[in-house]
């Protein structure tokens, strides 16, 4: 298989994409720590383990990688799933909200990419894959605090592709748009429905751009339902 000894760190791998693409790339032959505060009960396997991990949090962060680099030599994919929304008027935004979505769409990546870097220039190889949203792409009524951190997230990845792309190391945004998934539990006037994508879906196109040939690097990901339902 591609992936076979291949060393995966995905983050949010409860439910959703997170944890279609832990169970696709498993089925691949790699290795998988999956991050979260909670854990997917039906991923069991030799190649998985889970760290519970609060990714808003960096000295938790800290740990779970050293935890992780002592017990395998390198990690060639992180995958920067983990994220949440919430939604309303601005000035309707409780401020705990929009400081967890940035501590948790922004922050928690931030963490999470400074205990990969410096391992993977060492290697010359890796794949950084952060998932973000066509809410990084455009502006839309009551979801600016999610927009915000998922622009950030366009952002950091934009310049991070330039930064590391000499040092062998691919750098992959990927922008699903609505997802069938618990994404819209803080919503309420959206509700997941089978017009969404499927993260399963979402995770195969992410899966695909990881098995590319190593001069190939897939940058922007843009994924969108083909027919949208207008109620």
């Amino acid at each position: 298989m591609v992936l076979t000894n291949k060393v995966a760190v995905v983050t949010g791998i409860s439910k959703g994409i997170g944890h279609a693409l832990c169970k696709q790339l498993l089925a691949k032959g790699a290795v998988v720590y999956g991050l979260g505060r909670n854990n997917a009960t039906d991923l069991s396997s030799d190649q998985f383990h889970f760290i519970c991990c609060d990714i808003r949090n960096l000295n938790e962060v800290k740990e779970t990688f050293r935890q992780i680099f002592s017990a395998v030599k390198h990690i060639d994919i992180l995958i920067n799933n983990a994220g949440l929304g919430y939604f309303g008027f601005l000035e309707n935004l409780a401020e705990e909200h929009w400081h967890e979505m940035f501590d948790t769409n922004i922050n928690g990546m931030f963490y999470c990419c400074k205990q990969v870097l410096p391992s993977m220039k060492k290697q010359q190889h890796g794949h950084v894959i952060n998932i973000a949203s066509t809410a990084a792409l455009e502006g839309i009524a009551q979801v600016s605090g999610y927009c915000a951190t998922k622009w950030a997230v366009k952002g950091l990845s934009e310049s991070l592709y330039k930064e590391l792309r000499d040092f062998g190391i691919k750098v992959t945004c990927v922008y699903p748009g609505s997802t069938k998934t618990d994404f819209f539990r803080n919503s309420a006037t959206v509700k997941p429905h089978n017009q969404m994508l499927m993260p399963e879906d979402v995770a195969l196109l992410v899966v695909q751009s990881i098995e590319m040939p190593d001069n190939f690097n897939s940058v922007n990901l843009e994924i969108r339902p083909l027919h949208v339902r207008k109620t």
